[in-house]
């Protein structure tokens, strides 16, 4: 069995072993180190190691409690043997050398012992949780990216329909519309790789895709977009806003009215918090759960749910044909 200790292991017990070793052999009665503590408590870390590093992964990784037990009693025998029989011998041949005395050598013994696997299972139990962190981070960061590319595609499916559909009426804003998607698809698929971007660029784009999409609207309403001007200090998680807006024009354009309106807002305040205002109109007989609950919208308050957690607050209501959504991200 190959054995693998770090150097931060290496040195986390060393010094717990010398800790453990200075409280046990120095005493107020006593203050002086010699030669047989030193070399008990050596017999005692040797069998320490034998459970940590040879018995345990072999045994208790495996579910072999009952080998495990065994074994590790054998060890711990080992060594009150080796105490009575060769140290104490050695160092004390008149008095402590002649008699053995099992019961007290097992007491002072086993503790011993025990904390100083102890030290070694503290060790994996924090090596474990910090494993387990770094899986969690990379599950989250998973999960990001796959919610960030289910918003692509939906965002693309929706514009390219726009396209066909002036496309075929052989419009003159067909190749204006081609140049703004063009731009709004390589800021998707180059610039929104990090898991933050620029607040101001982020913005620049939703303006561009409010550009776009008020093609749509024509003379049949009103489109407003205003923002405040400190936005290039802070950064965002990329293609948060852009989902509301495109749930705004969605839902207003399909309402056939002829009085759209669209109100985007972006602010930031000197304690770099974020709020983001949108509202658009809608026909009373659009069904309200489906502007709320599209694919865009839940992937969104996933992201803003994994990203931010306890640093944002999301309210959506529905009211007098307006719906409105209010954002709230401390940056």
């Amino acid at each position: 069995m190959k054995l693998s200790i770090t150097k931060k292991e290496l040195l986390y017990l060393t010094v717990s072993h010398l800790l453990l070793f200075l409280v046990t052999a120095v005493s107020m009665r006593d203050p002086e180190i010699n030669l047989f503590e030193v070399c008990i408590f050596i017999n005692y870390a040797i069998g320490a190691f034998i459970i940590s590093y040879l018995l345990l992964p072999r045994f208790y990784t495996n579910k072999r409690l009952a080998e495990l037990v065994i074994y590790s009693a054998l060890v711990v025998l080992c060594v009150i043997l080796i105490e009575e029989l060769i140290l104490e011998r050695i160092f004390f041949p008149d008095n402590r050398g002649k008699q053995m005395n099992i019961i007290f050598t097992v007491l002072q013994v086993f503790p011993k012992i025990m904390m100083l696997v102890g030290f070694k299972l503290g060790w994996d139990s924090l090596t474990i949780r910090k494993e387990n962190e770094k899986l969690k981070d990379l599950a989250t960061q998973s999960e990001l990216q796959f919610l960030q590319s289910q918003i692509n595609p939906h965002f693309l499916f929706n514009n390219l329909n726009n396209l066909y559909s002036y496309a075929l009426e052989k419009s003159d804003k067909t190749p204006e519309i081609i140049l703004q998607l063009s731009g709004l698809l390589r800021y998707m698929l180059y610039e929104c790789k990090g898991e933050y971007i620029s607040l101001r660029k982020d913005v620049d784009q939703l303006s561009n895709f409010i550009s776009l999409n008020e093609l749509q609207i024509e003379d049949r309403g009103t489109v407003t977009f205003t923002t405040s001007n400190n936005l290039d200090k802070h950064k965002i998680a990329p293609l948060l806003l852009v989902v509301f807006v495109e749930n705004a024009f969605k839902h207003s354009v399909s309402s056939l009215s002829d009085e759209i309106k669209i109100n985007v807002d972006v602010q930031v305040d000197g304690q770099g918090k974020l709020k983001f205002t949108c509202e658009n109109s809608y026909s009373e007989s659009t069904n309200i759960d489906n502007i709320a609950n599209g694919i865009g919208l839940i992937n969104v308050e996933k992201r803003l749910e994994l990203i931010y957690k306890d640093r944002y607050s999301l309210k959506t209501n529905a009211e007098n044909g307006i719906y409105h959504v209010l954002l709230n991200i401390d940056l």
